[in-house]
This record gives structure tokens, C-alpha cells and sequence, in this order.
């Protein structure tokens, strides 16, 4: 089913959003969550105005965090611009998160009762363009023999379903640990508490972007999720980025892992 651009209107801004793209590193950053944009036919989504600055609107302080890294790497980062309550990009489309008709106790009244045509549209117009660059980017890397290690920028908040989150982060990882432990001792060195696939644990049927891009491909990859309350600012993405750009080349050497290319990695299964 396709949706012929029935969503996005041309004063709407482009669901995909590039920083560095000829950047030299082989770390390619991605942030599902970055934004909190919603498609002007969509008005507000029936969400009042004060839950958009809570953490089930976007991942706070994520984009940030990467804004700031991308120059201390020269990575390349691919982020989304619009809400996770209009569609979830790191979910497969008809996943019950997906399009999320209640999120973290708020209802989402414009996430109810949607045709096949609607959610269509919100899988083809913002879904897929994001994960399609995501895709061509991994397919010019691979083409040319180019380095490719994928970060999945994300943040958590520091009190959930009435319990408080201790870690100041955590890396998550499916079926490839490696890096994501090489980098929670790096932290951990560093003095920060993090947690080992924690607040969150990372699977396929949980997660997108990491399990699809990654590990179909066998490239190395880290699913890092720092607690929100330390990025809300831009001095904390700052210190955070600076933390990041000294212990991810670390963390990829001590892995063992920073000879594999989108085109030698062997797929995990």
C-alpha cells in the first residue's frame, strides 16, 4: 500500500537529518529519537502541550550529544526529526509500539483507531526514508571498502514506572557484546555507573535500527543509552560528547573488532 505523500506537506521539514556527511571516521552515529516534530496535518496529536517536553516525545539530550560529538570523531551522524509518538523509528512498522496509542501512562488520541492508509503513510513518509539512509549510507561504505561502526544514540529516563535509574548509562547489545562491554569499562574507568543492557535490553523484536543495520550486516555497534537528567543541558552533551570521542576509538581497539568493514563483517545469526 503506498501512501502517495498523503502526511508530510511541503512547509513540513524533511524526516531525515544529515550532519557531516563526508565525514572521515568510521563511526556512523544514528539517533531514532532526535526530534519531536510533528507533521502539520497532525496536529498536536491530541497530546497536551506539557507532555511534549517529556521523554515520551523524543530521546532529551540525545541530539545534542550527538550535535557535539560529530566534530571531535569527524563521524557522520543520521537523525530523525519527527516524535516517536508519531512512529517509533526504531520499532518494525505493526509492532504494538510502533504507533503508540498510550505512552508511559499519556494517551495519544491521534494514534487511535488509524486506517490502513494512515499508518501507511507514517511507515513510508518518515519510517523508511530514515531507515533507507541509514541503509545507503552502510551500502556506500560497503561498496567502497570504508570502515563502518554503528552507535545508536539514545537516552533514558531517570525515573520510570516509579523506579529510580542509578546508572549514569548503559550499553546495550544483542548478539555481539564486545564493543558495548569495551565501552562500559572505558566508562567505567571514567567513574560513571553503567548498566549491562540495562535500563532496556536490546532484541529484535524490541529494536530496529541496531538489529536491521548492524548485525544483518556483521558490523560492530554499540546501542548507548545515557540517563537524561546528565545530557538535558547543552554543558552536560558537551561533557558527555568529550567523554564519548576519547573512550569509542578506546573502547573499538580494545574490541578487537576494528578491523571489520560493511564489507568483510560476517552477518551474526
Amino acid at each position: 500500500m503506498h501512501s502517495r505523500h498523503t502526511l508530510l506537506r511541503p512547509d513540513d521539514p524533511p524526516p531525515v537529518k544529515v550532519l557531516n556527511p563526508q565525514g572521515g571516521s568510521a563511526f556512523l552515529l544514528t539517533c531514532d529519537h532526535a526530534g519531536r516534530q510533528v507533521p502539520r496535518a497532525l496536529g498536536d496529536l491530541g497530546v497536551p502541550a506539557a507532555e511534549w517536553d517529556r521523554h515520551i516525545a523524543w530521546d532529551i539530550g540525545a541530539a545534542g550529544v550527538c550535535d557535539a560529538l560529530v566534530p571531535m570523531l569527524d563521524a557522520m551522524c543520521i537523525s530523525q526529526v519527527f516524535s516517536r509518538l508519531v512512529i517509533d523509528c526504531n520499532r518494525q512498522p505493526g509492532h504494538p509500539t510502533s504507533i503508540a496509542p498510550l505512552s508511559d501512562g499519556t494517551a495519544v488520541p491521534g494514534n487511535i483507531g488509524l486506517s490502513a492508509q494512515q499508518i501507511a503513510a507514517r511507515v513510508e513518509e518518515i519510517f523508511q526514508p530514515y531507515q533507507s539512509a541509514i541503509a545507503a549510507e552502510l551500502d556506500r561504505r560497503s561498496a567502497a571498502r570504508c570502515p563502518a561502526v554503528l552507535i545508536a544514540m539514545h537516552s533514558f529516563t531517570p525515573v520510570f514506572g516509579g523506579q529510580t535509574r542509578q546508572w549514569h548509562a548503559g550499553v546495550l547489545y544483542n548478539r555481539e557484546p564486545r564493543l558495548a562491554r569495551a565501552l562500559a569499562t572505558c566508562l567505567t574507568e571514567a567513574g560513571y555507573h553503567v548498566g549491562d543492557n540495562e535500563p532496556y535490553r536490546l532484541s529484535d523484536d524490541s529494536d530496529y535500527t541496531v538489529p536491521v543495520h548492524a548485525e544483518r550486516r556483521g558490523l560492530p555497534y554499540v546501542e548507548l543509552e545515557i540517563r537524561q537528567d546528565l545530557i538535558a543541558t547543552p554543558r552536560g552533551q558537551a561533557e558527555w560528547a568529550a567523554v564519548l570521542s576519547s573512550c569509542l576509538p578506546r573502547a573499538l581497539a580494545a574490541s578487537g573488532l576494528s578491523g571489520m568493514t560493511a564489507a568483510q563483517g560476517n552477518a551474526l545469526s
